[in-house]
């Protein structure tokens, strides 16, 4: 059985801590029109991963380390180019991609990086586990004591400002929450495709026309549908999970678009 296989536990539970926290984050970025923020957050990763690997760290921390100042930038740069929040994106973009390109190919990275880009659920370990738990549950709780903050921040940032609440801070405070759960998906996903499992769960449950709180919950279960589908199948096939599980989450989102049209037309 391949629940017997220590790599796959492992990556079992990863993927659990993933597919509750990514909806978490991932739907007050839509909320807030920043899907992608999240997805060039999740690019810019790689040189954290790249960094962790050369001082001989963990690539996870790295990850963390690197995308939280690099959101932490972006909060910053648009105090500069408020009408330009692509050129904002753009920039940072520049600077992970540049970051990563220029560690990776001066040959002394001593592991392989390419398992980061696409996913591997063979490459999870036990540390990689606890890593991932410990930052989660600090997302998590970071969450829960921000809810309030962050859903009047979601609907209008202004008017949150004026009623009193530091719009600013808790934006930076959220930018490391995101940073959080993009470090955390990597093993799993990889890098190229985290901007999709913070979005497209979140996108799916909207199509449903709850409230926040049933959109959230929602968010959640398709997440968790989406992820734990793509690793099974994909160790299956023998594919990448990360690429497969995106691939599942459109399906996914195509499944409740049409469902949601046929349920219209019935009388």
């Amino acid at each position: 059985m391949i629940f017997g296989y220590a790599f796959f536990q492992n990556a079992l539970a990863i993927s659990l801590l993933i597919s509750v926290l990514c909806p978490c984050i991932g739907v007050f970025l839509v909320l807030r029109r920043y899907a992608m923020i999240g997805d060039t957050l999740s690019h810019a990763s790689l040189a954290g991963v790249a960094a962790g690997l050369l001082l001989d760290i963990s690539p996870i921390l790295g990850a963390f380390a690197f995308t939280a100042f690099c959101g932490a930038l972006i909060e910053f740069l648009r105090g500069y180019f408020r009408k330009y929040t692509e050129l904002i994106l753009s920039i940072v973009l520049a600077l992970g991609v540049g970051v990563a390109i220029t560690i990776i190919s001066s040959g002394k990275l001593h592991a392989n990086a390419n398992s980061f880009l696409f996913g591997s659920v063979l490459t999870v370990t036990r540390e990689d586990v606890w890593t991932v738990l410990g930052l989660s549950l600090a997302a998590v709780a970071a969450l829960i004591v921000l809810y309030d903050r962050l859903v009047y921040i979601a609907y209008d940032e202004d008017a949150a400002r004026i009623a009193g609440v530091r719009v600013e801070a808790i934006n930076y405070a959220f930018s490391v929450l995101v940073a959080a759960a993009i470090a955390v998906s990597i093993r799993i996903v990889g890098v190229m495709v985290i901007g999709s499992m913070i979005a497209l769960p979140v996108a799916t449950a909207i199509q449903l026309g709850r409230g926040f709180r049933l959109t959230l919950l929602w968010s959640v279960l398709f997440s968790v549908i989406d992820i734990m589908a793509g690793l099974f199948l994909s160790y299956y096939i023998n594919v990448a999970p990360g690429g497969f599980t995106a691939l599942f989450s459109v399906a996914a989102l195509l499944a409740v678009i049409m469902g949601k049209t046929i349920a219209r037309r019935l009388p």
